[in-house]
């Protein structure tokens, strides 16, 4: 339930707070007052569009905060998207300055605009006052029929399944145009991959056998270097080991004369070691390598064999396997799509899949049509249409995201005669009638705690209009409903009453707003009968309006 509204610098208000109470609200005012502007500041809240033009005249921001009590579906919202909130408090603010920038808080912290109409939509729903014009529509004709029903799943479900369908079926259509090019590429790539298939290149390979072929290369080469090696370091005449050993002996003994010398005699000792070890591995180096001629020429085809394919393949030795694993899947790909009897089973499967969801949402639709028709037709009796008709047509079309039928609203406006296209046959006032019936029956399809009518009432009067008043404080009884309206039997039903005024302010114009007693009640309503004079039977008049 909305508890308070806030405005600061908003077109012509410059500040003001509203508190509001559950039951039936309504605010009232000379056209142009600023009626509709409340709206507008709080559908802003909402995450609604903002621009600089909504700033208020030499001020540098507008600044709007709704605050609204949560129910389980909002506050469940908050704690998935993780904003806090105290108690059962929540603050949505807007802020918009003079440079048309914009920025928006949940419990001050912020959000972006995506976010707040999600959680709005568990807030509030607001009945435009050209809501009767969009009922004209059949796109929104169906948006409404599927709302009251709670189809959505089924219709995004239906949506889903229509785009998987038509994916394939402009493959298969793609495949068709060009089968020749599809065939001549799969037989490119099947002698690609056959080619590579053969070689049974190895990730790594390249290396391995690049590194070995080196080293058989150039096998005579590492015999003699390593054989030289061992024989000066342990085996000739004066091997670097015998002379390296000699030496640490020979300052060994001197260390009794000087121990300054013990560094030497460790770093020689540390030498030989090392030179040991060296002479060790050069021995069993040339213990395990020897002249193959036979492996050489067998590691020589094998390079020049991954060299001469890399060529042709335009790539790098080493990236062979990559293009093998690339080439494989490509050939994959194209050859489940190529494959017209698998294409066309997967068609079938696709639009049968679509057609058994498709005729479930049909029977749904069916039901919530007979239904809502019932509905309307009744509450068009009430609303001076004696005799008058409601009905969904739901005509059969080609299959679409949306289903397989149109939805069509048909209106009879007298007994006897046959229901015709809504937007072909109805007036402006009986559209504006139709559209109200179903806005307040469709409403109490919903949750939503807030429900808000901008002058939905327009077009109509007289004991249509007390009508409206009674629906609208009915609907009044289960939740909170603010409405914006012109006409005094709706206005005298209210529990709650604001009356908008513009007043001028140092040369500026100003929107002002404030509660209306029980006295003042009985001048407003007298106002909105009898215009601009009032006298003595418009106020006992606005008074019998009050007491029934």
């Amino acid at each position: 339930m909305l508890r308070t509204l806030a405005i600061r610098d908003f077109v012509i208000v410059d500040s003001l707070e509203l508190e509001f109470s559950a039951g039936f609200t309504v605010l009232t005012g000379e056209t142009g007052a600023g009626k509709s502007i409340l709206i507008d500041a709080l559908s802003l809240a909402l995450g609604g569009r903002g621009d600089a033009s909504m700033v208020r005249e030499l001020a540098s921001k507008a600044d709007i905060s709704a605050e609204f009590s949560c129910n389980e579906a909002c506050t469940n919202w908050l704690a998935v998207n993780d904003f806090a909130t105290s108690d059962d408090q929540l603050i949505l603010r807007r802020v918009i300055d003079n440079a048309g920038r914009s920025k928006a808080y949940i419990n001050g912290i912020t959000a972006t605009a995506g976010q707040v109409r999600e959680l709005a939509e568990l807030l509030v729903d607001i009945h435009g006052q050209h809501a009767h014009q969009a009922l004209l529509k059949s796109e929104a004709q169906r948006v409404l029929l599927d709302l009251q029903g709670g189809l959505q799943e089924q219709v995004v479900q239906v949506a889903d399944l229509y785009r998987a369908w038509r994916a394939i079926r402009q493959q298969r259509e793609e495949f068709e145009q060009n089968a020749k090019n599809i065939l001549q590429e799969r037989e490119r790539l099947e002698w690609q991959v056959a080619e590579l298939s053969k070689l049974q290149v190895k990730a790594g390979e390249w290396e391995t056998v690049s590194q070995e072929h080196s080293r058989l290369a150039h096998a005579a080469s590492l015999l003699e270097g390593a054989q030289e090696a061992a024989t000066v370091i342990s085996d000739s005449e004066r091997p670097m080991l015998s002379q390296l050993s000699g030496l640490q002996q020979k300052l060994s003994k001197l260390l009794a004369y000087d121990e300054a010398l013990k560094p030497v005699v460790d770093a020689l000792d540390s030498a030989r070691i090392n030179l040991q070890e060296s002479a060790y591995a050069l021995n069993d180096y040339l213990a395990k390598v020897e002249l193959d001629p036979a492996r050489l020429r067998e590691v020589e085809t094998r390079v020049e064999t991954l060299h001469s394919t890399a060529r042709r393949f335009h790539v790098a030795p080493e990236a062979l396997p990559e293009e093998f694993a690339q080439l494989s899947q490509q050939l994959q790909q194209l050859a489940g799509v190529s494959n017209m009897d698998a294409l066309k089973a997967q068609e079938a499967q696709a639009e049968a899949n679509y057609l058994k969801v498709a005729k479930k949402l049909s029977q749904a639709r069916k039901t919530v049509a007979h239904d809502l028709s019932i509905a309307v037709t009744a509450a068009m009796q009430d609303l001076s249409m004696s005799g008058g008709a409601f009905a969904i047509a739901l005509p059969a079309c080609e299959p679409s995201s949306h289903g397989v039928e149109q939805v069509e609203f048909l209106v009879a406006g007298h007994a006897g005669v046959a229901p015709r296209p809504l937007a072909k046959v109805a007036s402006g006032g009986e559209l504006a009638r139709i559209s109200l019936a179903i806005s307040v029956i469709t409403s109490c399809a919903t949750a939503t705690p807030t429900l808000i009518f901008d002058e939905v009432d327009s077009g109509i009067g007289g004991g249509v209009a007390e009508v409206v008043g009674r629906l609208l404080k009915r609907l009044g009884q289960d939740r909170q409903v603010l409405c914006v309206t012109h006409l005094p039997q709706v206005a005298s039903q209210a529990n709650q009453h604001f009356q908008v005024s513009k007043r001028s302010d140092a040369g500026k114009t100003l929107s002002h707003i404030e509660r209306l007693d029980n006295k003042q009640r009985v001048e407003e309503i007298a106002r909105m009968l009898g215009g601009i004079e009032i006298t003595a039977t418009t106020r006992k008049h606005a008074r019998e309006l009050l007491a029934s």
